[in-house]
């Protein structure tokens, strides 16, 4: 018969020093305020012009213009920033899943490679957040419940 695995007994100061721990405290951070940035500069094109990373021809099959292609692009990534916040484990795969659809979008249009390949390292790094936050998953003990 196999044991059905814990979670850690350490205490939280313990956790603080464990250097997997910390790599998913800081994956889990970055992965929090990194969509939520990037989802509320979608309504004001700040840091760049957000519908130019549009392809054209998913510009052509959603409805609306570019710009508020952009602006349903910025609810989803602060709303996944949000997920990563409360449910790490599920927020890390809705991340990767959603730099897997920004990657193909940016293959398709000429010049947008270099950023497509840091992309996919982000996807990996959201990948390691998932499979940390299992790792770390808190989960109640009885008296918490």
């Amino acid at each position: 018969m196999t044991a059905a695995p814990t979670a850690p007994t350490t205490t939280p100061r313990e956790s603080l020093t464990d250097p997997g721990y910390q790599a998913f405290a800081i994956l889990r951070l970055g992965f929090t305020v990194a969509p939520i940035l990037f989802g509320l500069d979608k309504f004001a094109n700040l840091l760049t012009d957000w519908p130019g990373y549009l392809a054209p021809w998913i510009d052509d099959i959603v409805p609306g213009s570019a710009q508020q292609a952009m602006y349903a692009v910025g609810v989803i990534e602060i709303v996944a920033g949000l997920v990563v916040a409360v449910a790490p484990r599920f927020g890390g795969w809705l991340v990767a899943g959603w730099l897997a659809g920004i990657i193909v979008n940016l293959l398709t249009i000429p010049d947008y490679y270099d950023i497509a390949l840091r992309d996919f390292g982000l996807l990996l790094a959201a990948v390691a957040l998932a499979r940390l936050a299992q790792r770390y998953h808190r989960v109640p003990a009885e008296g918490d419940r």
